[in-house]
């Protein structure tokens, strides 16, 4: 894990869990990333899973090893999620296993999409799992109900909830980067 400097940009790594053909996930997380982009005080990378194939026997491996590092490298995490079957997608649960302690303490929130439920169904078992991994889940977090009509041909959305979700969940995770920065400044985490 590496310490950043307290004025240092917060890293955030956005996960695009959906692995599917046909996907309409790199559209609802090109435009979360580009909405965190415009707040200085973050430096945003997007992980997107379909390009990431780690290994679902969790047997490790250079994939593996990257992945492990880059998350590492990040102060905080948005997983961008559909929901299948009332579940998120089981690469992203692989993505969670993959890593062990280069998740503590890190927060993280919730993008997610669907037809009527909007993705809620996933998240509230995402909320569970990352816990158990020791992160931080926000409080807030965005949904997209019926996701096919909610973004114009550009990739921008008109939808206010789910801006001003955004921008709340925003100042959450930059909230808790900078808390859990501090802490960890002072002392080690003892989980």
């Amino acid at each position: 894990m590496t310490t950043a400097a307290s004025n240092d940009p917060i890293r955030l790594e956005v996960v695009v869990a959906s692995v599917r053909a046909g996907r309409i996930a790199p559209v609802v997380a090109d435009w979360f990333a580009a909405t965190a982009r415009q707040h200085t005080e973050f430096d945003v990378g997007v992980l997107d899973l379909a390009e990431t194939p780690l290994p679902q026997d969790l047997s490790g491996g250079p994939v593996a090893d990257d992945f492990t590092r880059r998350i590492g490298a990040a102060d905080a995490f948005v997983m961008v999620t559909s929901e299948y079957n009332h579940g998120y997608p089981a690469a992203l649960k692989t993505a969670i296993d993959t890593v062990k302690r280069e998740w503590r303490t890190k927060p993280v929130g919730f993008v997610s999409y669907g037809g009527l439920s909007g993705g809620l169904r996933a998240v509230e078992q995402l909320r569970q799992v990352v816990v158990e991994v020791h992160m931080v889940p926000v409080r807030q977090s965005v949904s997209f109900h019926r996701v096919k009509h909610a973004f114009a041909a550009d990739g921008t959305t008109t939808d206010e909830a789910a801006i001003d979700g955004a921008e709340r969940m925003l100042d959450q995770l930059a909230w808790w980067a900078r808390t859990v920065r501090a802490g960890t400044a002072l002392d080690r985490y003892p989980g």
